[in-house]
């Protein structure tokens, strides 16, 4: 062994050594998030982002503002990307925009909201109201919320992205809601992105609309991952199977967000919390191994035992 080979293994196995010595979590911790490519571009977006429903809307309480300015924080220290919300949120809009400032608008930032109206006119004041309460001038990604009036807001959204005001578009629905006139929009209009429910308890996507933006190359947001936190209370004080750990699963949050954004089709799943601890507990699901095919059924088997 040449006498630069032997320094780098002896620095190597100190290397092996030191993080053999950490506990398991602070090394998985250390990882870069996991990312999935947008297929519209090839960016990359860190598989977990965050939801803002229900959870950011908090009106104008500082003591509420600083706390979800923290769970924000949070999420961008640990490698987040992807905040979602929309104007059907109340003042969620307004605390995001709160946060991003206090935090002097972090870099890795993929902003994402929507138009929320039946008036194609309404529509674009609606956004130019976003813009200002987010504290931005383009938005990464902008999608017609539940439908409302899509035919108009995609005429909106697709003209301002030909002008370089808007990198994505998309449509949303939630709970299972217009399936079919999803599928036919997907199938008609040159979308970036599709944001849907998919969760281990509601799998209605699978298939057809997962299915359908392999094959047209658009991007995926699962919205209620953890359907609405009612799988995580229903698993609370239930053990992790032993064999989670095959796929560095330390909690059940990790475990069911692990499940959705493992999926081939998903881009990325927006978890909302109002707590640091399952801040840190989501983040963790997009670090470290992943379970394949086998694991993902041997997932719904165990769930299904529970």
């Amino acid at each position: 062994m040449q006498r630069r080979e032997f320094l780098e293994f002896i620095a190597l196995s100190a290397a092996s050594a030191v993080l053999a010595s950490r506990p398991y979590h602070a090394v998985i911790a250390q990882e870069q998030p996991i990312t999935k490519k947008i297929p519209s571009t090839g960016a990359a977006l860190p598989v977990i982002g965050m939801g803002t429903w229900i959870t950011f809307n908090v009106g104008t309480s500082e003591k509420l503002r600083s706390s979800r300015t923290d769970i924000t924080r949070e999420f961008f220290h640990r490698g987040g990307g992807l905040i979602d919300s929309s104007p059907m949120y109340g003042s969620s809009e307004a605390v995001v925009g709160h946060a991003l400032s206090n935090l002097n608008f972090p870099k890795t930032l993929f902003s994402a909201t929507k138009v929320w109206t039946s008036s194609e006119k309404e529509g674009r004041e609606q956004i130019q109201e976003s813009r200002k309460l987010w504290k931005v001038n383009v938005f990464d990604l902008l999608q017609v919320h539940n439908l409302e009036g899509w035919e108009g807001h995609l005429r909106t959204l697709f003209k301002m992205k030909e002008k370089g005001e808007l990198r994505y578009v998309g449509v949303t629905t939630s709970h299972g809601r217009r399936h079919d006139e999803v599928e036919k929009i997907m199938r008609q209009q040159p979308l970036d992105f599709i944001q849907i429910t998919y969760n281990m308890r509601d799998r209605a996507v699978e298939g057809r609309l997962l299915g359908l933006a392999q094959d047209r190359g658009i991007a995926v947001i699962a919205n209620r991952p953890l359907d609405g936190g009612d799988l995580t209370r229903r698993l609370e004080g239930k053990p992790l199977p032993s064999w989670a750990r095959d796929v560095d699963c330390q909690n059940w949050a990790q475990f069911l967000l692990k499940w959705v954004v493992s999926h081939p089709a998903i881009t990325c799943a927006i978890p909302a919390t109002s707590k640091i601890e399952h801040m840190r507990e989501n983040m963790g699901a997009s670090r470290g191994r992943m379970p394949d095919a086998a694991v993902r059924e041997k997932m719904i088997k165990h769930l299904a035992s529970l």
